[in-house]
């Protein structure tokens, strides 16, 4: 009896003790997930880049790259905590920051934390050139698709629309699609025009611009001026940036970023943080938008608070006071 009383001990000894080495394994172990966008746009890419990039810069920590219908969502699932990093648009941000019901936020989003504001988007709102489109005032009456709903395109479809003194109600038809069902709805003749907040070079209207012939509509600046919120500044897309397009044509820019949550260490932020600004080329790989990605621009006026792990690397690297 006594024997086996011993080796009953040992016994359980000695599952406490797994026990508590699987709870020390179980409590190392960091999981990243990277809300991006759809993978016809610019965040995919980037954050299948940002997930290789991490996967060696935190070892211990199980990589994830997730498709979404981009900022609005991705903002939501980080408050939530179903995600450890998204890209945004500032605008989107900072309605998520104070809570503007109206484009998505029932609350106040109190856990986001910024960690680097990145490459602007533009608005390239891209036409048919056989639909006669040239100007906003010829958008009246036609076909056009926005953007997914709520999403950071669709809110800055809003935007823009309205400093050009439009409405949906103006339009033929709208319809809510992401970049890649828009561009094949244009290809079958099916929309006059589709309104895409992303980074230069995106590979939807690359693809659109070699299908058919395009017009890339211009957004004047009294347009911008109109909208009345500084997060969108007047920007030209370079001429030759897409098929056809032999010109510059005045558009409007907003800054993204690049958001996480209180819930995240600070360790690991840092560790994020360090390692996208240490590994720029595999970005610029991926895509040419992130050549717009400026270290020393980084932390500068961000919608939501720094991250205490991204604010911790900016004062390393002497970027931050």
């Amino acid at each position: 009896m006594q024997r086996s009383g011993i080796a009953l001990f040992r016994s359980v000894a000695v599952g406490v003790a797994l026990l508590g080495l699987a709870g020390v394994a179980g409590a190392q172990q960091k999981f990243v997930n990277i809300l991006t966008g759809g993978q016809s746009g610019v965040y995919y890419p980037l954050g299948v880049a940002l997930g290789q990039i991490y996967g060696k810069a935190l070892p211990d920590a199980k990589t994830s790259v997730q498709s979404t219908k981009a900022s609005v969502e991705n903002l939501n699932l980080l408050q939530a905590g179903r995600g450890e990093l998204a890209f945004t648009l500032g605008d989107a941000l900072s309605d998520a920051w104070k809570g503007n019901e109206d484009a998505g936020f029932k609350a106040p989003l109190n856990k986001l934390r910024t960690v680097a504001g990145i490459y602007p988007n533009y608005i390239q709102i891209v036409a048919n050139a056989d639909s006669g489109i040239k100007t906003l005032a010829d958008l009246k009456g036609k076909r056009i698709s926005v953007g997914a709903p709520r999403s950071g395109t669709e809110l800055n479809a809003r935007h823009i629309l309205k400093a050009a003194g439009l409405s949906y109600s103006d339009f033929a038809k709208v319809e809510y699609l992401p970049f890649g069902e828009s561009v094949e709805l244009m290809k079958n003749r099916q929309l006059d025009v589709t309104l895409q907040s992303a980074g230069l070079g995106v590979a939807s209207i690359r693809d659109l611009a070699t299908s058919i012939k395009v017009t890339v509509v211009t957004i004047p600046a009294d347009v911008v001026a109109k909208i009345g919120d500084p997060a969108y500044q007047p920007a030209p897309i370079p001429a030759n940036t897409y098929t056809g397009q032999t010109e510059a044509v005045p558009t409007v820019a907003i800054k993204n970023f690049l958001v996480s949550h209180t819930g995240v260490p600070d360790d690991t932020v840092y560790a994020m943080t360090k390692a996208l600004f240490t590994n720029l080329d595999q970005m610029v790989a991926a895509h040419a938008a992130a050549k717009g990605i400026i270290a020393a621009e980084a932390s500068k006026a961000p919608p939501a608070p720094l991250h205490p792990g991204a604010e911790r690397y900016y004062r390393e690297a002497g970027l931050l006071k």
